[in-house]
């Protein structure tokens, strides 16, 4: 669809787990969200490795033949540039939003297979109007038909509506929890935010678990016990979110 390219580099170290989960969490969204092609992801704060979640999940999807877009729509603050390292000017969904640049100019053919991205671009100072566009409206459907899935990076939603504005054009969203982070009563207030949206929630994801010190979750393998998916430990990483 897009001539522009970027190369990006996984600073990610594999590890047994993770990889396992994140083809869980693949599988899972493939087969409990059938139809489900635009999806929203969020956290209830900054640092629970939401993310990195997106990109791996990306990752997979990409490796079982499907053609995956990556939206950053996370206009506040965007870590994807630093973390995968890209060296090149990069024009973004901020600039598109105000009209700064086309839609051909957003969408880039990554290094990795099936998997396209629009990055952030520069931090705007009216994120949640911008996203309320017709414009970000259009862009979703426009995408929705020419990818096998559309997956989009939201800033936290406990203290923006960013998410939830972003949740109305979606088809289904999943909440990263962070374990032993998130309290139940924050969890839910999150999950009431995203169903008042009117957006379906496909699930969750209990990230950073310990796999080989908790007892519980290496009896059940790479499952949680929240009303979700449960994923893989990983150490957190600069530019996590």
């Amino acid at each position: 669809m897009t001539e522009n390219q970027v190369t990006m580099t996984d600073p990610r170290k594999h590890d047994y787990f993770y990889d396992e989960a994140s083809k869980n969490l693949r599988t899972n969204i493939r087969f409990s969200a059938a139809g489900t092609k635009t999806i929203v992801v969020t956290s209830c704060f900054p640092n629970e490795g939401k993310s990195d979640i997106i990109f791996q999940l990306a990752l997979e999807l990409g490796n079982i033949g499907k053609r995956v877009l990556v939206v950053d729509a996370d206009i506040r603050k965007s870590s994807y540039i630093s973390r995968y390292r890209v060296r090149k000017r990069i024009y973004g969904l901020s600039e598109y939003l105000s009209g700064q640049a086309g839609l051909g100019d957003i969408v880039y053919r990554t290094n990795f297979t099936g998997v396209d991205m629009i990055f952030s671009g520069p931090v705007a100072p009216n994120p949640s109007e911008l996203l309320e566009q017709e414009a970000f409206t259009e862009l979703i459907h426009t995408m929705r038909e020419k990818y096998d899935y559309v997956l989009i990076d939201t800033p936290p939603i406990a203290n923006m509506a960013d998410a939830a504005i972003v949740a109305k054009q979606c088809d289904g969203a999943v909440l990263v929890i962070e374990n032993e982070r998130v309290s139940r009563r924050v969890a839910l207030k999150a999950k009431n935010q995203l169903a008042a949206s009117g957006c379906r929630i496909i699930g969750a994801v209990l990230n950073k678990v310990d796999m080989e010190h908790d007892r519980y979750y290496s009896k059940y393998g790479s499952y949680g016990s929240y009303y979700g998916y449960g994923y893989g430990h990983k150490k957190k990483q600069d530019g996590d979110k």
